[in-house]
């Protein structure tokens, strides 16, 4: 136990049968619980598991029957620790590159009311992040935190894709998970089911590990991004409606919708003036007006909406 809580842990696994090992045999002893749950590995990871489990009776394997991926073996993960009764569950993955001796910091801020939802984020040691993290990563990391700050509404956060978190079994029990994305880009859809329901998020700083010769993050920059983009736009659709028309009634919705609608409109008709202009014979003074409006108004539509939401996700 950790200040008189019952902490779980809980790894994603797939094919992880090299480095499962050292990661169970340097879980701390705060930790009372560990769910190692095998999303169908092809490896021999869970024989190494259950050997293990053999020597430290925390460890309890749970196999899939078909592959979830990680967001859907992390959920699998938080059911079991909320039914058991574990007041936090912690998630590392099984390629020990999260360091566990840091989580101390990610348990105090959920016991002590601060936060719901504690996640970790290597820029905060920047100088360690920059000398290990190869730029291109760097810079898809930063297109993904923008693009999940405006979907999530958690607009002070950073380095969304971390997966090194700690959630209250309260959080747990409130969400609907079984609509959450459950694939890659599963941590920035967390966020948005965390928000709409509520759910305070506090970044960590944690140190980054990568580990010579080791797969590393599926982040590949811009085509990660684009990747992933589909699924923040639904989410932010999907948080707009269940938090600010089903759950309680804002404006900022009639901001947003106001904004998409006239920003794009504006921005298209300025397109067809400027092929006026040039092939078409020119163009007129009114549409160039209602252009210039358009672009305007709607961006500051926009922009009041992240305001409101900005100031409601406080």
């Amino acid at each position: 136990m950790y200040r008189d809580k019952k902490i779980a842990l809980v790894i994603p696994a797939y094919n992880e049968s090299r480095l499962i090992q050292p990661t169970l045999k340097n879980v701390p002893e705060v930790i009372d619980k560990i769910y190692v749950v095998d999303d169908c590995s092809t490896d021999n990871m869970t024989s190494v598991v259950q050997s293990l489990a053999k020597e430290d009776p925390r460890i309890e394997l749970i196999e899939h029957e078909e592959n979830q991926g990680p967001g859907g073996a992390i959920i699998t993960g938080y059911r079991a620790s909320s039914r058991d009764n574990y007041d936090i569950a912690v998630v590392v993955g099984g390629d020990y590159q999260m360091p566990l001796d840091e989580v101390h910091a990610f348990l105090d801020p959920l016991i002590d009311k601060q936060a719901d939802y504690t996640k970790g984020n290597r820029f905060f040691v920047w100088d360690k992040t920059r000398s290990k993290m190869p730029k291109i990563r760097i810079f898809g990391n930063i297109i993904i935190t923008a693009m999940t700050k405006i979907a999530s509404g958690y607009y002070k956060i950073m380095d969304v894709v971390d997966g090194y978190t700690a959630i209250t079994k309260q959080a747990i029990d409130i969400v609907d998970w079984d609509i959450a994305w459950k694939r890659y880009g599963y941590p920035m859809d967390f966020l948005i089911r965390l928000n709409a329901y509520g759910q305070k998020v506090k970044d960590i700083p944690r140190t980054p590990i990568y580990l010579e010769g080791e797969r590393q993050s599926q982040i590949k920059g811009l085509r990660y991004a684009i990747r992933v983009a589909p699924m923040l736009i639904r989410g932010f659709f999907w948080r707009m409606f269940f938090r600010y028309i089903y759950l309680d009634f804002h404006p900022l919705v009639l901001f947003f919708i106001c904004g998409i609608l006239l920003f794009p409109f504006g921005v298209a008709l300025g397109f067809e003036l400027i092929y006026r202009e040039f092939f078409a014979g020119g163009a007129t003074g009114p549409k160039a007006i209602l252009c210039a409006l358009s672009i305007i108004t709607g961006l500051q539509f926009l922009l009041f909406g992240m305001w409101f939401d900005m100031e409601m996700s406080k």
